[in-house]
């Protein structure tokens, strides 16, 4: 496949090709989301890394074809009719003898996944409570210490609250409707919230449908922090 050098990255020259028609083919189409958009969430699921999904198709493999897979992934997106397929799972032992359930979505799905996040994290950010530092941009652990090391000298009492098992039972109509009250975007909400409802995919089993909870690989809305 011919390609074309943009800086550290190389673009398919058919995906670039497609760019340029972007404005005149988004007419035709239901929801408008660029090319671009695709391009950038695809360098973030490349540059994070993470294991194949249910389909057993790594980066590396997606990349064979990757101005067809872009193409068919934004094609699906914008018409309305992508559906990401299930997770992949995996149970990671815990000190106390539990397991913790990980859903590994497939490649595709990550970028899906990451188009949606593109778009919806700048209206849901603005929201978040200052001392929120879960799953932020620009915030870290780290960070959260410093702050809490600052304040033991102006506190002499702690408060710690953890609800239990929260990605295991949170309501899937609770997360549809905060989703809801900060986009307006059909394809937003398509792109990001129909992960909360796909079945596992053990090794050695049939698929498990779920009925509640978000599986912990996926990037689900978070509204354990936004209010």
């Amino acid at each position: 496949m011919e390609v074309e050098r943009r800086g550290r990255t190389v673009q398919p020259k058919c995906w670039v090709n497609c760019q340029r028609q972007e404005e005149r083919i988004a007419e035709a189409k239901p929801f408008e989301i660029p090319k671009r958009q695709v391009w950038e969430a695809y360098r973030r699921v490349k540059a994070n890394g993470g294991a194949a999904g249910v389909d057993a198709r790594s980066i590396a493999e997606f990349e064979e074809h990757l101005g067809d897979n872009l193409y068919k992934l934004w094609n699906r997106l914008s018409s309305g009719s992508y559906f990401p397929p299930p997770v992949r799972l995996c149970e990671i032992p815990k000190d106390d003898g539990r397991k913790r359930t990980l859903g590994i979505p497939t490649v595709s799905d990550r970028i899906a996944q990451t188009v949606g996040k593109l778009a919806l994290e700048p209206k849901v950010e603005p929201k978040f409570d200052p001392d929120s530092y879960g799953y932020r941009p620009g915030k870290s652990a780290k960070e959260a210490i410093g702050v809490a090391r600052q304040r033991c000298w102006k506190y002499n009492w702690v408060i710690d609250v953890d609800i239990k098992g929260f990605f295991d039972y949170i309501d899937h109509q609770l997360m549809l409707e905060i989703a809801r009250k900060h986009t307006t975007e059909k394809w937003q909400i398509k792109g990001r919230c129909p992960n909360i409802y796909l079945p596992y995919a053990p090794k050695t089993s049939p698929q498990r449908t779920r009925y509640r909870g978000a599986c912990h690989g996926a990037q689900p809305p978070r509204p354990n922090h936004v209010s």
